[in-house]
């Protein structure tokens, strides 16, 4: 640890940090622009000149090393006239905008232009001018002659995105960042590069002069799309979602979040919202009040289960959904006496579980993993704050190795991938199996498996004793029909190699829907056979079968059979199967809870009124439960049924005692799959993402399926391969 001086404090930081870093720890504001806690130290901006006793000129705190009895001011008069000549010479060529800039109220350029700028410009030759650009639907450049070159958006595709997708080209007053060829920008992670500018460069183009900052409400709530559980910031004016902003939250999302976090809220007031119930009547859908139509669907439920028994009700529920919402499903269902209820409709094996399958360890450690294998995924674009987090940990050295069907485009170095069928997984991680064992000198899993061309990876699984590992099986792995038999080798290989084993698990609520039973758990029919038509009533929870399961456009046809579908859900939809439509509160509207991959419990409130007729769905299902005079139905708000469901406490975390990974199987039969695994697309995941016209009009939704392949050519990609900030470049 080094001792310094500062503004007459002692502070002591590690050895190897720099002034900045010794400023925040005693809580000193020091001006800045170009530093970022999370981004490598530029020094481009030179805002952040402090005086240093000894030192001939002031020097930037974010680039000097502290050493032993340093003493530093950083607001003497030396100190301040430097940061007043660099703030000049910053607006030298800056346009008076800010009246209508969307930067306006948050940035950093405005406010220290007040502490440190002049009443007016010594300048008098002409501003340059820099040409707007086009980079794609989410991200405006309209205004690049804004830029300071701060550099902070070229940095962050760099070391966090993985994609060096902006660049500064030129030098002098003829710098500026660009796509150099005219490219758009397509990183999952692209939105951050708004967040970080710290002038009005940068902007989001569908929030583009839709309001100021000063006019905006903000509340917290959390993602609701994949496992990360992120924390978002949901700005509010008049009762409608106008923008989508990072929380920050270390163990979680740190300050990050994905596109789709991020711009989905257009869905929300997406002209396709369902603000009324309806009902069908003779082919055509007439209005009805709630009332009406929840009377009509407990009578409906009553009669089918009179007629044909309760085991011809199921319902088919959304891991997107809240906890509570879930846990209410599951109360709904089991009142009526059914055990037909799944959440699982993208899966191939039906196996149960042990436990509540999870990610095995904390997302923060997989920033500082040594080794990870992951297995079945398409970890960038399935979940892109895991694969920011494994990207980072590569930078200390870390090695991962991917298992999958195609050669994915994860934006970081790879120490060994395998390029298998799906049908062929288990036979192909067998066999990495027979190399370490091999290796170790013991008996494989399975007897007889080829293990040729393992063996240098098995070597390097095994190396590092005591290292901090982990295999995670990825959206495909767990979809896949032989889920069961991979997981049970991936066990064994995390004893041998000393790894956690886990699931990266697909939906913000994935891991909840588990804990809340939202599975058959005595001989009730799954997913699979409700979709064939098994029912003859079925109830869709926040859920569009014909994109959400693995059946498709099949699961139109299965559903029609029955004799009466309820659809519970935001949207006009499934609207070819469905005799009722009841619309309910998104994720903003109504308050809730998701359990992210690692178990987090994270509870919210809604940031604004129910849209139109709306109500929250654990309303709707506990006044249909109080109609059909099922028992246990007097909840009067949402912590009550989560209060209920932990026993009367509230939890950080589930239990570790429900948390397992572990594979029920004695003997595993190598054998080709039967079936592919179906597994959604980035935009294609949930039906919020789905009715976001910027993230539709997305490189990644218009690839679809071939989105993120490393080995997609230019020509059948119709856009440039990225360039990564870990490929060599050679200089010219």
């Amino acid at each position: 640890m080094v001792e310094i001086e500062l503004d007459g404090k002692k502070v002591e930081v590690a050895e190897g940090s720099m002034i900045m870093h010794a400023a925040e720890k005693a809580g000193t504001y020091i001006p800045h622009f170009c530093y970022h806690k999370k981004l490598s130290i530029a020094a481009n901006c030179r805002m952040c000149l402090v005086d240093v006793e000894k030192a001939p000129k002031a020097l930037p705190a974010c680039a000097t090393p502290v050493t032993q009895g340093m003493i530093v001011r950083t607001a003497s008069a030396k100190a301040t006239q430097a940061q007043q000549a660099v703030m000049e010479f910053l607006l030298i060529n800056h346009p008076l905008d800010c009246p209508i800039c969307d930067q306006g109220g948050e940035c950093q350029l405005q406010d220290l232009a007040v502490g440190y700028g002049k009443g007016s410009s010594r300048y008098q030759e002409e501003k340059r001018v820099i040409l707007h650009k086009n980079v794609g639907p989410l991200i405006s450049m309209e205004e690049m002659s804004r830029c300071i070159q701060c550099t902070r958006c070229v940095r962050f595709g760099q070391e966090v995105a993985g994609v060096m997708e902006l660049g500064m080209i030129n030098r002098g007053e003829h710098s500026e960042i660009t796509t150099v060829k005219g490219d758009t920008v397509d990183s999952e992670l692209s939105g951050n590069m708004i967040d970080i500018c710290p002038v009005g460069a940068l902007t989001s183009k569908p929030f583009r002069y839709q309001a100021r900052a000063w006019e905006l409400s903000r509340r917290k709530s959390v993602a609701p799309h994949d496992s990360s559980g992120a924390n978002l910031i949901v700005q509010v004016k008049n009762h409608r979602v106008m923008r989508v902003l990072p929380f920050e939250n270390e163990a979680v999302n740190e300050c990050w979040i994905a596109d789709r976090d991020r711009f989905s809220y257009e869905a929300l007031n997406s002209p396709e919202r369902l603000t009324v119930p309806l009902i069908k009547q003779g082919g055509v859908w007439q209005e009805a009040s709630w009332q009406q139509a929840l009377e009509y669907v407990a009578n409906g439920l009553s009669a089918i289960r009179a007629e044909h028994g309760a085991n011809a009700i199921g319902a088919l529920v959304s891991p997107h959904s809240t906890l509570e919402e879930l846990l209410l499903a599951r109360q709904l269902l089991d009142g009526l006496g059914s055990d037909n209820i799944d959440y699982r409709l993208r899966h191939a094996d039906f196996r149960a579980p042990q436990g509540v399958r999870w990610l095995g360890t904390s997302i923060a450690s997989l920033s500082t993993m040594e080794q990870a294998l992951v297995i079945g995924s398409n970890i960038r674009k399935d979940h892109p704050l895991f694969a920011a987090r494994l990207r980072h940990a590569t930078r200390g050295g870390a090695q991962i190795y991917a298992f999958s069907d195609k050669r994915y485009d994860w934006a970081m170095p790879l120490a060994h991938s395998w390029c298998v069928p799906s049908r062929d997984w288990l036979a192909a991680l067998a066999g990495l199996a027979s190399a370490v064992a091999e290796q170790k000198g013991v008996q494989a899993p399975v007897a007889g498996m080829a293990a040729e061309g393992d063996a240098a990876a098995a070597k390097q699984l095994l190396a590092g004793a005591g290292a901090h590992k982990a295999i995670l099986l990825g959206n495909a792995a767990a979809h896949h029909p032989q889920a069961t038999e991979l997981l049970a080798i991936a066990n064994w290989l995390g004893e041998q190699i000393g790894a956690s084993v886990g699931f990266l698990t697909e939906a913000a609520n994935t891991v909840g829907a588990q804990w809340a039973k939202a599975f058959p758990q005595a001989g009730g029919m799954h997913a699979a056979q409700m979709l064939v038509g098994g029912l003859k009533a079925a109830l869709l929870l926040n859920t569009e079968p014909v994109f959400d399961s693995a059946a498709g456009q099949a699961a139109a046809t299965g559903l029609q059979q029955a004799d009466m579908v309820v659809t519970l859900s935001p949207f006009k939809t499934n609207l070819a199967f469905s005799d009722v439509l009841l619309p309910i509160a998104p994720f903003t509207e109504t308050s809730g809870t998701f359990v992210n991959a690692e178990a987090r419990v994270q509870s919210f409130h809604a940031v604004v009124r129910p849209l139109g007729e709306t109500r929250p769905a654990w309303k709707v299902l506990r006044v249909l439960g109080n109609l059909l005079g099922l028992p246990g139905f007097d909840y009067e708000d949402s912590l009550q049924v989560l209060s209920r469901a932990f026993n009367g406490g509230k939890q950080d975390f589930l239990p570790e005692s429900v948390l397992s990974n572990a594979a029920d199987i004695d003997d595993i039969v190598v054998a080709p799959a039967q079936a592919e695994p179906v597994v959604a697309t980035i935009y294609q995941l949930d039906g919020l993402v789905r009715r976001a016209p910027a993230l539709q009009e997305t490189r990644d939704a218009k690839l679809g399926p071939l989105a993120g392949l490393a080995a997609v050519s230019d020509d059948e990609a119709g856009e440039r391969a990225p360039r990564h900030a870990y490929e060599e470049v050679t200089p010219t």
